[in-house]
């Protein structure tokens, strides 16, 4: 499905509410001003609280598993509002809460 181009600047968080942010943001497509992401770009993720039976596995990283399906730079798909991605070491997702709505890939 189309949806807005996920950007640099774009508020990310785990499923738990730890923030996300690109490890290698796109410099060759802008949009707003800033880079956008591709799907091979690993993410961070920052705060996550989550706990096993009292014991911390918070989200560590992140890598987008399914992304844009026509549009791309240098090869690679971009990421969308709608794009897919796991968080390490457990497997919940990240969801993209606010991005730029001006650009609309597929």
């Amino acid at each position: 499905m189309p949806g807005p181009l996920i950007h640099a600047g774009a508020s990310v968080l785990c499923a738990h509410g730890g923030t996300a942010s690109p490890t290698q943001p796109n410099p060759r497509v802008l949009v707003g001003g800033m880079p956008t992401v591709t799907m091979s770009a690993p993410y961070v993720v920052a705060g996550c609280p989550f706990n096993v039976s009292g014991g911390p596995s918070p989200c560590v990283s992140a890598q987008w598993v399914v992304a844009a399906l026509r549009v791309s730079s240098g090869g690679q798909p971009l990421v969308l509002m709608d794009s897919q991605a796991l968080c390490a070491p457990n497997g919940t997702p990240l969801l993209p809460v606010s991005a730029q709505t001006r650009v609309i890939g597929s």
